[in-house]
């Protein structure tokens, strides 16, 4: 039996909890050290997940910025980008977003099953289409993942997946920057929605490492028996 991947969630927020603001433009969370960091991150793993409302509001590519990382990547027999993943029900997503461009990086898109077929003539030139079942099962998806061969996942956002993988138990690893700034906007979304979580107060979640990144501060938290040091 194939082992699911170790699954890392990466999260930027507010003092406040926050991940955005309510104003069009993105809201920069990090500074350049810290990005620098996630980069590094994202370079030592397999696979990098977002959900389809993080495709659309952000529009991110999720490539390795680095030259240098990419070709440590290649020299390690890798690609020099880890594969693309998003989840969805709907399958409501711009088959020209950038998550869909480089042609070079394999691209999954994992669909709830009343969409599978819309999904496929949306999607099927840009990406390879899964059903995930209805509503999506992430158990299936991490399983999936793991027997395409993914041994680490990196899951970016937003907050519904953090919701979804963090009640669902399926995270190993979750590295929490906080921003040195308040939002203030309940309108805004939020690191996390409500849910039945793993960790309350009768089970406190294993800080596992504290580092300043300049003005931001990088929170590391063991979530599993899995969680791996370094």
């Amino acid at each position: 039996m194939v082992d699911r991947p170790y699954t890392l969630l990466s999260c930027g927020m507010s003092i406040d909890g926050y991940l955005d603001d309510t104003e069009p433009e993105r809201l920069l969370l990090s500074n350049d050290a810290d990005f620098d960091r996630v980069d590094d991150v994202r370079a030592g793993c397999d696979a990098i997940l977002v959900g389809s409302n993080t495709i659309r509001q952000d529009d991110p590519r999720l490539l390795i910025r680095s030259p240098a990382r990419q070709q440590a990547r290649v020299a390690r027999g890798e690609r020099p980008h880890p594969l693309k993943v998003t989840v969805t029900g709907s399958c409501t997503i711009d088959p020209q977003a950038r998550f869909f461009a480089h042609g070079a990086v394999e691209k999954l898109v994992y669909c709830g099953s009343s969409s599978i077929a819309s999904a496929h003539e949306r999607l099927g030139k840009v990406a390879t289409v899964i059903d995930g079942g209805e509503p999506v099962d992430l158990s299936f998806v991490v399983d999936d993942l793991g027997a395409r061969g993914v041994r680490r996942l990196m899951v970016e956002g937003g907050g519904s997946m953090h919701t979804q993988f963090l009640t669902a138990g399926l995270v190993d690893e979750l590295q929490l920057v906080v921003a040195p700034f308040f939002v203030g906007d309940s309108r805004a979304p939020r690191f996390v929605g409500d849910g039945d979580f793993p960790w309350g107060p009768s089970r406190r979640a294993t800080l596992a490492g504290v580092r300043q990144i300049g003005d931001v501060v990088l929170l590391r938290y063991a979530l599993s028996e899995r969680f791996q040091h370094g």
